[in-house]
């Protein structure tokens, strides 16, 4: 994880403006950097370095020899960086696998650039010789990217909200304009002599679901549909193991994060890392998620590390999870809590840096016990699409925020563009639960492996935010009743008229937008719906409140072999 920030077009000295940059440096501890660009006096790049790849050339802003006119900052992992170099010639200067941005850019501009990009990332170029800003972001937002611009001519990008929120241009009081940047999307900027900026044009490059223009080093598919997304997934992780800082996984003991660090287990003692990966779980007591993980550890025989926090510990973390997050809904600051709290524990206690997790699958293959109830199998296509489409907005957003308030680089295998795509491509009857059972076609890819125990394998879906606390006390319970006695009905029954916008409908909620609001005030669209389950009139997110949780907690079904559904 890194940060970038970037301006064009300022009316005030740069300078002034480089406080706001500083408010990202817990993306990148390593190192930072700010700077101007000769001839362009009212731009400036920051850079906020977590050193991955390359540390001695790959310090940002970035320019090589053959293209003194460029600058680049990024943010993200190309994965096929190697693979284009082959394929199309490219004359690597370093070993840092953003250059070839540059390089694609040179040979067929900026939306061929991103196209042609197999990984994760957040990018803006200043091209000197065309006066030009280029900005691109990948196709799920996994790596975050922000921008907030203004009618006479000035224009922010940053990886973090908070990085520009508090920008101002000049003397004009020109209000400005923040929004999540698109995922899928490039643009670009023509700079004028005084250094201002207009928008060109904003595309889409790629959407949820289709093919990637890139090729890829994976052998042909087959026809089995199971033996493809085995084969996908294995080399999604296996494409994501490159870096130089060590490897450890979030391990809940749920069906997602098992497979995945089963998976990094396999590939790590193929490419004999020379180290036993560490597994990191987190729970309150009573949880199942410890007890589960603690079971797949043992099975994988990695190096594994239980973190236990009380009640009042996460209650004492929402205000610093709603900063990092900049989002005040319901189930995203619930679910970001336990990952805040281990992403800090891992940060201060190991010496791991690239975090693999889960992310992503319960969007891709219809995990979310809701799913059950899809009037039809293309009812569930549709909301499976659009979740991977809101990704940037909630889960994403609370992987990223909460791994990178820590200094950790998270890698989520499952949301791969050669896998969503195979996945997606599949006939939508055949991706719905089965037999009772969510994400039936993945878990039916790997039975009988003995790469995960059989029960983890058929392991029923377990909200992440429900799954750290015991059945008997949920950790939604616990927030709950803690807000029925700080927030006042009066407040509640004001609510409305307080916030019009996305009113709070609850005492949590009504907290949580109040902290929203003392760091990010007017910034409510950067929420703009509370995530909620479809289909079944669900008045709260947590899965434990749904009368298919206690249906879902079934024996697992009797398979004879992987190619059966």
């Amino acid at each position: 994880m890194c940060g970038i920030w970037a301006i064009f077009g300022s009316d005030q000295d740069v300078s002034k403006k480089i406080p706001s940059c500083l408010k990202i440096r817990h993306r990148g501890p390593d190192a930072f950097r700010i700077e101007n660009v000769n001839h362009f006096q009212n731009c400036a790049f920051g850079f906020h370095r977590l050193a991955i790849m390359d540390d001695l050339q790959g310090m940002q802003p970035y320019r090589v020899h053959k293209f003194p006119h460029l600058v680049l900052c990024y943010n993200g992992e190309i994965y096929n960086f190697k693979l284009l170099g082959e394929q199309m010639g490219f004359d690597y200067e370093t070993g840092l696998d953003g250059e070839c941005i540059l390089h694609l850019y040179m040979k067929g501009g900026v939306e061929f650039a991103a196209a042609h990009l197999d990984g994760v990332f957040a990018f803006t170029i200043l091209d000197t010789d065309k006066r030009q800003v280029l900005v691109g972001r990948d196709t799920y937002g996994v790596r975050p990217a922000f921008r907030t611009s203004s009618t006479d001519g000035f224009l922010a990008i940053s990886s973090e909200a908070k990085g520009i929120v508090d920008l101002s241009n000049g003397s004009t009081n020109t209000k400005l304009k923040l929004e999540p940047y698109p995922p899928g999307h490039v643009s670009q900027y023509a700079v004028d002599e005084a250094g201002k900026v207009s928008l060109d044009f904003d595309k889409q490059f790629h959407d949820v679901g289709q093919a990637p223009r890139y090729t890829t080093r994976i052998p042909e598919l087959v026809p089995s549909p199971e033996d493809n997304v085995r084969l996908l997934l294995t080399e999604a992780v296996r494409k994501r193991m490159m870096g130089v800082r060590r490897i450890g996984c979030l391990l809940s003991g749920g069906l997602d994060s098992s497979l995945v660090a089963a998976l990094v287990c396999k590939v790590a003692k193929e490419m004999k890392l020379g180290y036993k990966i560490q597994t990191f779980a987190i729970g309150m007591d009573g949880s199942p998620d410890i007890a589960a993980a603690r079971k797949v550890a043992e099975h994988l025989d990695t190096d594994h590390h239980e973190v236990s926090f009380t009640a009042q510990e996460g209650l004492e973390a929402i205000k610093e999870v709603i900063y990092h997050n900049e989002s005040y809904d319901i189930t995203t600051t619930r679910a970001s809590v336990g990952m805040y709290l281990l992403s800090k524990y891992i940060s201060t206690k190991t010496d791991n840096i690239i975090i693999f997790s889960g992310e992503g699958a319960d969007e891709v293959a219809q995990g979310y016990i809701y799913f059950h109830k899809a009037p039809t199998p293309e009812d569930a296509d549709i909301e499976s699409r659009r979740l991977l489409s809101d990704l940037y907005l909630y889960d994403n957003l609370r992987a990223d925020r909460t791994t990178a308030a820590h200094g950790l680089e998270l890698r989520v295998p499952f949301l791969d563009h050669q896998f969503t795509s195979y996945y997606l491509s599949l006939p939508a009857a055949s991706r719905q639960p089965q037999e009772g059972v969510e994400k039936h076609l993945l878990r039916s890819s790997f039975t009988g492996l003995d790469l995960i125990p059989d029960d983890i394998l058929w392991r029923p879906k377990e909200a992440f935010s429900d799954g750290v606390s015991s059945k008997k006390k949920s950790w939604f319970e616990i927030i709950q009743k803690h807000f029925e006695k700080t927030i006042s009905d009066q407040d509640l029954a004001s609510a409305s008229k307080t916030y019009p916008e996305n009113t709070p409908l609850s005492k949590e909620g009504y907290y949580y937008r109040q902290v929203f609001e003392s760091y990010f005030a007017g910034q409510a669209h950067l929420t703009p719906y509370m995530w909620m389950p479809k289909w079944i009139g669900a008045t709260d997110p947590s899965a434990r409140t749904l009368s298919h949780y206690k249906e879902s907690d079934v024996e697992k079904p009797t398979i004879t072999g992987k190619d059966e559904d």
